[in-house]
């Protein structure tokens, strides 16, 4: 591709992945949902690789889709498919995805950075969902996703208003975890991310599966299913297994320090 409009930077076990459209706020164009859609499946299959940080360069996370393609062959989100469906590609990694949201998230990209499994913040970060506003529907999640985070009635009032929610607010409402200084916001990321990838393999894989498959399903189901997997998954598991784990734990130390 003439533009490296993606980067991947490996860390051990971290892949940071930075979109590199800044002179566009990293719009969504057609060409980079297919980079992301690659680079997602392609770390899926890196042995290597057990958490991704995905950010942005420059002053956005995504501004969203390219509005310059409107009207073209697929800009509708949800008729994206083949090798630019980044909503598949991205529900579909096994492991830890960690939004380190440095900037602008706007429609498109706020519906980027809710398929993330945690979302980290600048100071500078700034959500907005204008669906509403620039005449498209959402078409990866975010009128199902945002409510269920922030309860009903806020999603409701970003997204009838498209007014932009604060880094400081969307801490506040549950949206993201922790509001960073900018730059402080990509070593913290790295470091929560090399915390996720120092747990077990197989139960860092597994965990995030349960816990996905169990927040679509109503919640006696889901917690049949956590009985199901836990009782399959103590088959595999002796005294001296846990027992080892468990000094690791303690050598180790806890916290978010």
């Amino acid at each position: 591709m003439a533009e490296n409009i993606i980067t991947v930077e490996r860390d051990e076990a971290v892949a940071i992945v930075t979109l590199n459209r800044p002179d566009a706020l990293n719009a969504l164009s057609r060409a980079l949902r297919a980079e992301i859609s690659r680079v997602f499946t392609e770390l899926a299959e890196d042995k290597d690789i057990r958490a991704v940080v995905l950010t942005g360069a420059g002053r956005a996370f995504t501004a969203g889709v390219d509005l310059k393609e409107a009207g073209e062959t697929g800009f509708a989100l949800g008729a994206d498919g083949g090798d630019i469906d980044i909503a598949r590609a991205i529900t579909a990694y096994p492991w830890p995805v960690i939004g380190a949201i440095n900037g602008f998230a706007i429609t498109g990209g706020f519906e980027l950075a809710l398929m993330c499994d945690v979302l980290l913040a600048s100071e500078n970060a700034k959500f907005a969902d204008t669906h509403a506003r620039v005449g498209i529907m959402p078409g990866w999640g975010l009128s199902q996703k945002l409510s269920r985070l922030i309860g009903i009635s806020r999603a409701k009032e970003l997204s009838f208003s498209g007014n932009f929610l604060d880094a400081e607010t969307a801490e506040r409402w549950g949206l993201v975890n922790r509001v960073y200084k900018a730059d402080e916001l990509l070593p913290a990321a790295r470091k929560l991310a090399h915390e996720m990838t120092s747990c077990d393999p197989v139960l860092l894989r597994g965990y995030k599966k349960m816990i996905d498959d169990g927040f679509a399903m109503p919640f006696g189901d889901a917690l049949k299913e956590e009985i199901r997997r836990s009782a399959a998954h103590a088959a595999s598991v002796t005294a001296e297994s846990v027992e080892a784990a468990r000094k690791k734990v303690t050598e180790r130390g806890r916290g978010l320090n």
